[in-house]
């Protein structure tokens, strides 16, 4: 549930990649070990090594980011930035990175990720979205956002909270936030409402249902989904704005997290946002779009499982697993 999406904690965490890639185990260690209180949208399980489900993805070939790392960090080809994999402010891969070698991920819906100010750029695993699927996602660091009152029927906000609904109930919910009722169409088709209509034969009856049933679907149907990258305390600022009110809210099923930036206390449902963009477009393709899920989106955790490999590695080459 969208405990998934928005979890609690706050803090300053590390970033892997701004580590000089030696890599070795004291080095990750020590810095995981030495982190204050960690990131909310990023909260993690105690122990997120004791199960893997990033081991039956389907991802593209990691020799890419292999190489890198035995390389150490490299330049960003537009900022000259001293980068691990990737610029995280510039959104591009570093140097010893070839764009060409990166999967592109195509998905069904546009992504709008609201990053707040005070946020540090490279503890934050939504660069990955950009950098995996950039013709779909824009990130946008508040307050500078766009204005959604006018596209509410086609824009949904993931976060948690009484009124927010699954992802299978989103055509439903978004009806009512249709410019146009069912029944108000400009074509010929059910000019009154429902219990007005006139009698008409079986084969009129079924066309003018049809039309209705197409003007209902393109009325409700989602375009985009807005997701927040923010601690916890840093997230009411956001979740509060006037641009974001009225907006259909989803709540994710609950997962566990892999995330390796764990906090004491907090449960293993709390999804960083890369995760939690991933776990939206599988339930959306199975739910929405009604097809079979066959990996298609598993390569927007393609930096993420490669760090979780490595973090995994390091914590039990040292024995702290």
């Amino acid at each position: 549930m969208l405990k998934l999406v928005a979890a609690g904690g706050r803090g300053k965490s590390h970033c892997l990649f701004q580590l000089t890639m030696s890599l070795n185990s004291s080095t990750i260690l020590n810095e995981e070990n030495s982190q204050g209180p960690k990131r909310s949208l990023e909260q993690q399980t105690p122990s997120p090594f004791q199960d893997n489900p990033l081991q039956k993805l389907q991802l593209a070939s990691q020799e890419v980011l292999e190489k890198a790392k035995k390389s150490g960090r490299s330049k960003c080809p537009r900022c000259s930035s001293s980068r691990m994999f990737y610029c995280y402010t510039c959104f591009l891969p570093v140097e010893t990175v070839p764009i060409t070698e990166i999967p592109m991920v195509k998905l069904p819906l546009k992504i709008d990720i609201i990053k707040h100010p005070n946020e540090t750029d490279g503890k934050s695993t939504a660069v990955h979205a950009k950098l995996l699927a950039p013709d779909d996602v824009t990130i946008y660091k508040y307050p500078c956002i766009p204005e959604y009152k006018e596209k509410r029927h086609e824009v949904a906000l993931i976060f948690p909270g009484p009124d927010s609904v699954s992802v299978k109930d989103i055509a439903f919910h978004l009806q009512k936030y249709s410019r146009k009722g069912v029944g108000d169409t400009d074509d010929d088709c059910s000019k009154e409402p429902f219990p007005k209509r006139a009698r008409v034969e079986p084969a009129e009856e079924k066309d003018t249902n049809e039309c209705i049933s197409n003007n209902m679907n393109e009325s409700t149907k989602l375009k985009k989904i807005i997701f927040i990258d923010s601690t916890w305390n840093q997230t009411n600022k956001i979740i509060t704005d006037e641009r974001l009110q009225g907006l259909l809210q989803i709540e994710l099923k609950t997962r566990k997290t892999c995330f390796w930036r764990h906090q004491k206390g907090k449960p293993d449902t709390y999804l960083s946002t890369i995760e939690a963009i991933y776990y939206f477009f599988v339930d959306y393709h199975q739910e929405i779009l009604k097809e079979n899920y066959k990996g298609q989106y598993d390569n927007l955790l393609f930096f993420f499982s490669f760090m979780y490999t490595l973090i995994k590695n390091a914590k039990c080459g040292t024995g702290k697993e």
